[in-house]
């Protein structure tokens, strides 16, 4: 039954993928194994070590998952560049002085792509055929998702245009682009505007620098971006963005946006108040598993995510959940973006109730139907200390949306004794032994 109902799940994901054939980024293929579970045909070949977080990726990955603005209570910091700046006591929008540099940071889905594309649509002049407007992406598919939002923004200004300075789009040498619009990746952007001379730097009015986070994270594109900014006028508005805001992006920032205004989401607190932690003293991988399935015989599960350390691991208890009859989803490292996209999507609309992953792989996903998280393995840096941080974001998604939470730790040796008992020290929370063979035990945690 389990295996049937994969097949099907694959088809969908297949026929999911091949409708966004702008945004291929590997060519690999997805297909069920004997066990029902999706896989990828490089699967054999990668090894089983902690997976390298891939940050354009997983930008990506949330801007194809999110089809609405997040709901925020955040509250907003705005720091101004000038004491004596209108933003104090400002009544109008003409006495705001705008155009302003500015530096913004927020969580993705919290609209920064409408921020800045309106400020383009608004500066544009599109009598002039010339590029006014440039806007940097770290990679071409990040590109292409920011072009799509533009050209559903600006759909009622026919006269206006864009073009993509990305790889691929290849221009006769000494012609100029008419497009008011450009967005592109650095690389191409600096040859366009330096070497091929296809676009006049002096005559942009606003630059756009998106998802800084990725940008230094890549190789090459901090110095190229800097090496854009510094063609464009003096009075060309530059606004920079980012999801999150750590010394490095600040540092960039400060050397691409000069005297910005800058807005800031204050970071709540994430809580661990409102969530029940247990942990499971297991000896063996087997064990680990036996004691999973004693959960799910005992309590009622809406949604479970499960998070393993390496691929190999997440693979193997996929495979054994599904045997047992469970609707599996597994997100894999290897998967193109889109496959992730559509095996979270399905784990969203709850045609699967128990999604499998490493840590990279599950970020920054929020399904409101999760009641526990399992950490199958505890989460530990490259140097095998407790990673506080991750642990926070894990069991942090089932204790959302104003419910309590459920989170279950399997242990299964002094190591990993010790790296909760240091979690544990690191929150100031204690975590509660659980003992799944025992039915009543079980039963009480769910109430």
């Amino acid at each position: 039954m389990a295996t049937d109902s994969w097949a099907l799940a694959v088809d969908e994901q297949e026929a999911a993928v091949k409708s966004m054939t702008n945004l291929q980024i590997k060519e690999e293929k997805v297909k069920a194994d004997t066990n029902g579970i999706i896989k990828t045909s490089t699967t054999a070949e990668k090894t089983d070590e902690e997976e390298k977080e891939d940050r354009a990726a997983q930008s990506l990955l949330n801007k194809l998952i999110r089809s609405n603005l997040v709901d925020n209570t955040n509250q907003v910091e705005v720091l101004q560049r000038d004491p004596n700046s209108p933003l104090y006591s400002v009544k109008s929008f003409e006495e705001l002085r705008l155009p302003q540099n500015l530096i913004a940071q927020s969580q993705s889905g919290t609209g920064k792509t409408a921020a800045f594309v309106l400020a383009m649509l608004s500066q544009v002049e599109p009598a002039n055929k010339y590029p006014q407007c440039l806007c940097l992406s770290p990679t071409y598919e990040l590109a292409l998702q920011t072009g799509k939002v533009i050209e559903q923004m600006g759909k009622f200004y026919p006269e206006l245009k864009l073009a993509y300075a990305v790889r691929g789009n290849k221009l006769e040498r000494g012609q100029k682009i008419s497009e008011q619009i450009v967005i592109g990746t650095p690389g191409t952007v600096l040859d366009w505007c330096s070497k091929l001379k296809f676009i006049d730097p002096k005559k942009i009015k606003v630059f756009v620098l998106d998802e800084a986070d990725v940008m230094i994270a890549t190789q090459g594109h901090q110095d190229q971006s800097i090496r854009i900014q510094r063609m464009l006028p003096r009075n060309c508005q530059m606004l920079l963005f980012s999801a999150t805001f750590e010394d490095s992006v600040w540092k960039f920032a400060q050397k691409v946006v000069p005297d910005p205004n800058v807005i800031k989401l204050k970071r709540e607190e994430e809580t661990l108040d409102t969530i029940k932690q247990y942990y499971v003293l297991c000896s063996s991988r087997d064990e680990k598993f036996q004691a999973l399935c004693n959960l799910y015989g005992a309590i009622t599960i809406a949604q479970a995510m499960i998070f393993c350390h390496t691929r190999k691991t997440a693979s193997w208890l996929a495979a054994e959940l599904s045997k047992e009859g469970h609707q599996v989803a597994l997100l894999s490292g290897e998967m193109m973006v889109e496959q992730r996209a559509a095996v979270i999507e399905r784990f969203r609309e709850g045609k699967e109730k128990v999604l499998v992953t490493t840590n990279v792989c599950a970020r920054g996903i929020d399904v409101e139907q999760v009641s526990v998280v399992i950490n199958f393995d505890l989460p530990v840096d490259k140097d095998g200390n407790p990673d506080n941080e991750t642990y926070l974001h894990r069991i942090g998604r089932t204790g959302r949306f104003g419910k309590r939470g459920l989170a279950v730790n399997m242990v299964d040796s002094k190591h990993s004794m010790n790296i909760l008992n240091r979690i544990q020290e690191h929150f100031n929370k204690k975590i509660e032994r659980l003992d799944t063979d025992d039915l009543d035990e079980i039963e009480k945690i769910a109430n």
